[in-house]
């Protein structure tokens, strides 16, 4: 059996297996969808007439400790992804080291890449030439926007590419790869001369913030520029995305795409359907149907537990949550921090800009944020606690601060605080279970913040629902037994 020929960059046109081939390309995120609707997604993408799919690998989601990894097939491997994912799909443990500094020749960095790399040999056969799916890999994310490294994996024999903003495409990209850029082909023209023009990620939408109104692109204008993108032999993979988050605030995003994130149908489907059946010599699938829904009786509260029902251990002065030493010493990655100490007298509570996120003080509940560094702390009698719990909202996914993300790191006044008790607060099975024997039922005046817990009456087959959450400021909502589902919405 003679060897397949692979994605191939020629003259002005893809090729595979030497005949000319148009990528017609649509971004799906694994790890945003539930498992049990991969199918169901994949599906509907072919019958919109996508014959090429993208993927990110969130290396976070699969090395949450050091050393310990899993991995799936991929296309965009990373180890940044960007992705409006916390940093940019980088695992929290890296921050551990003082020193590091990201997507550099760092030792530290590159040392943990390496680690990361485990990935590529379980990929590699299922790469186009041996008989796989994989027609091309992309080296990082955004790799121009850095230009500091050459991080390239070995074992990959299909054709290498970058994606790249305008800015990013004028520091270079990957020798023998294909430069690539993140917005629609208009952005190519403007760039330097190339032999082959593809947009890698065309955005059909764009992120909501928390509270802001839902961002909308026509789908006409989407489609228009589809269509004239195709025209001149460009291929547009489409970018639709789900929900993420960053230190300036949660961020919900489907982008506004062709399947929203509940996989329903839009008119920018039907109209991209449209279009794309025209690149196909073959009648597209038949549509499926939609998943069933069901709307189902309100969750009645039954028991809560004060927020100070927690582990804890002390250390002289605050410790971000990085480098708390839990989670087999990775740190701890995501949700709640409390730190307490014992105060005498009035002072100026200043964050210095390294709480990294939002920290609720208890005396009054003033919000400590990006926006507001410091506050004065009124005189009391005598000694009394003062509680200061770090919210982790999200670290951003990208730019020059991703060094920077430590949260809780340092809450200092005139007088530095020591001797602190710190909380950690990881919303894991491990906490969740542990915390189990210290439920009890609903006062008349429960304790604030706290945990409260309800339950969900399902009869018959569950069906997919929504979630509405009417009142109170800010609140977490988890799954018994998927914390990873969780989510924070303030309302």
């Amino acid at each position: 059996m003679s060897q397949k020929e692979g994605l191939r960059a020629n003259s002005f046109q893809f090729t595979l297996e030497v005949e000319p081939f148009h990528i017609l390309g649509g971004s799906i995120h694994y790890f945003r969808v539930p498992r049990a609707y991969w199918e169901d997604r994949l599906l509907k993408m072919r019958a919109c007439g996508v014959n090429t799919l993208t993927t990110y690998v969130p290396w976070n989601l699969h090395e949450q400790k050091r050393g310990v990894l899993k991995a799936y097939i991929i296309l965009r491997a990373g180890p940044y992804i960007c992705a409006e994912w916390d940093l940019g799909g980088m695992p929290s443990w890296l921050l551990c080291d003082p020193d590091m500094k990201l997507r550099t020749t760092y030792p530290g960095f590159t040392e943990a890449v390496d680690s990361f790399d485990q990935l590529i040999p379980r990929v590699a056969p299922y790469q186009y030439t041996k008989g796989g799916p994989i027609i091309a890999v992309q080296v990082e994310n955004e790799y121009g926007s850095y230009a500091k490294d050459t991080l390239l994996s070995s074992g990959i024999e299909e054709l290498l590419l970058t994606s790249d903003n305008q800015d990013g495409l004028k520091h270079g990209g990957v020798n023998g790869g294909i430069i690539l850029t993140g917005q629609t082909d208009r952005q190519l023209h403007r760039s330097r001369s190339q032999k082959f023009k593809m947009v890698m990620e065309y955005w059909s939408g764009w992120f909501d913030l928390w509270g802001d109104l839902h961002h909308v692109f026509a789908a006409e204008d989407m489609v228009a520029i589809v269509t004239e993108t195709l025209k001149q032999d460009v291929s547009p993979p489409l970018a639709p995305r789900a929900s993420c988050c960053s230190d300036s605030g949660i961020i919900f995003s489907d982008y506004d795409a062709p399947l929203s994130e509940a996989g329903d149908y839009t008119t920018k489907y039907t109209l991209l359907r449209n279009v794309l059946s025209r690149y196909h010599s073959e009648k597209l699938p038949e549509v499926s149907s939609l998943q069933a829904r069901r709307v189902y009786e309100p969750v009645m509260i039954q028991q809560h537990m004060s927020l100070w029902e927690s582990l804890q251990f002390t250390e002289k002065k605050p410790v971000n949550m990085e480098n708390l030493p839990v989670n087999s010493n990775n740190g701890q990655s995501y949700d709640y921090t409390l730190y307490e100490t014992t105060i005498s007298s009035g002072d100026l509570l200043n964050s210095r800009n390294n709480v990294r996120d939002r920290a609720l003080v208890s005396t009054d509940r003033h919000l400590l944020d990006y926006k507001m560094l410091e506050f004065a702390l009124p005189d009391g009698k005598g000694e009394r606690t003062l509680s200061l719990l770090v919210d982790n909202s999200g670290r951003v996914n990208c730019g020059k601060l991703l060094d920077e993300q430590r949260k809780g790191n340092s809450i200092l006044t005139n007088t530095p605080l020591r001797d602190f008790i710190i909380h950690s607060l990881d919303m894991k099975p491990g906490f969740v279970n542990s915390a189990a024997s210290q439920w009890n039922s609903v006062p008349q005046k429960p304790s604030f913040p706290g945990f409260f817990q309800g339950m969900l009456y399902v009869d018959g087959h569950p069906r997919d629902t929504f979630i509405r959450l009417p009142v109170c400021k800010a609140k977490t909502l988890y799954l018994p037994g998927k914390p990873d589902l969780g989510m924070t919405v303030d309302v």
